[in-house]
């Protein structure tokens, strides 16, 4: 695998570092490249503990490696084709790593092991960043999960690394025509899973959150913490998706059917009716975190974050995790 570049100084400093044995060195020319690899991880996995692990996994992979680098590609190159087959070769040893049905008439599926990825963590590449919202959003990262694992790698080295199918298809030992088969298919089944939503993941897309997102997830806060039933409600699409992670057998479509589920569940009653958020971005979206105070605690703890897709003004998707206990965001425990 070769690209028309010459010797860089991230290439030549590997290389001397390989070649002395310098951990300390390879560890320095490497590290650099974290981020990015982590994120490439998350979208072949969804979930944020195993992109951390498998990152790992791919600094040991490539040390022991090494001696194999010759320069003839970007470093950059050769760690993501590390990575992409180390995250392969997790992939193929697990059997609880693909959707299951909802249980809902329709063909929905859910994602147990879906986990959010902070904002803090993304690349500060800008080269990254102009394709990370899109890219890096729930439902992206979703419907990746509903492909094989290998059109999935196809997919995202592709469409979304933009490599050509014969770099594809040397990192994966494919030729160039599989690669080409595994793409099609790829996208077939994107377009299924994101009907409507763009698919040129390559051009530019806006990362920012716009007006009505930050006022939506504002609202949606001041109506928790008011105990606001009605205000709540009127935030909600009547077409609501709702899911609560990693809980199986939660997904709810309709505003009215996932507000009473909140309500039999407790919402603003007794012990569920004194909370406190506060507002981040978690996977370039729009998200609450919620506080709840138990009767007698002195202290709000951590309780839940809401990653919200805002349609005209509106929630059309609200996502839930259970927050207790994780550390994923560095969230402060308590408030």
């Amino acid at each position: 695998m070769t690209d028309a570049r010459p010797l860089g100084a991230d290439e030549a400093t590997f290389i001397a570092a390989a070649r002395s044995g310098d951990t300390a060195q390879f560890a320095l020319v490497t590290e650099r490249h974290r981020r990015a690899l982590q994120v490439h991880c998350y979208r072949l996995l969804a979930n944020y503990e195993d992109a951390q692990d498998l990152t790992q996994e791919t600094f040991l992979r490539a040390w022991h490696k090494r001696e194999s680098f010759q320069g003839h590609a970007a470093l950059r190159t050769w760690l993501y084709r590390i990575a992409t087959n180390a995250c392969l070769d997790f992939l193929e040893k697990r059997n609880d790593r693909t959707p299951v049905p909802s249980g809902l008439p329709d063909p929905g599926s859910e994602v147990l092991y879906l986990q959010p990825y902070p904002d803090r963590m993304l690349p500060e590449d800008p080269q990254e960043s102009v394709v990370a919202r899109e890219t890096i959003e729930l439902a992206f990262i979703v419907a990746v999960q509903h492909l094989p694992p290998r059109q999935r790698a196809v997919l995202i080295l592709r469409d979304v690394l933009g490599w050509p199918a014969s770099k594809a298809a040397d990192a994966l030992e494919l030729t160039v025509a599989s690669v080409t088969s595994a793409l099609q298919r790829a996208r077939r089944t994107m377009r299924e899973q994101l009907p409507g939503r763009r698919l040129d993941w390559r051009s530019p897309a806006t990362h920012e959150l716009s007006d009505d997102e930050r006022g939506v997830v504002k609202s949606y806060i001041d109506a928790h913490e008011r105990n606001d039933l009605d205000g709540l409600m009127s935030l909600l699409r009547d077409d609501l998706r709702f899911a609560m992670l990693p809980d199986p057998g939660t997904v709810i479509i309709g505003a009215e059917d996932a507000v009473d589920g909140w309500v039999s569940g407790g919402l603003f009653q007794r012990g569920h009716d004194d909370w406190r958020g506060t507002t981040t971005t978690v996977n370039r979206m729009p998200a609450a975190v919620l506080y709840l105070r138990a009767p007698g605690d002195p202290e709000y703890r951590l309780f839940a974050i809401a990653l919200l897709h805002i349609a005209d003004g509106k929630i059309a998707e609200l996502t839930g995790f259970d927050a207790t206990g994780k550390p994923w965001l560095d969230l402060p425990p308590t408030l």
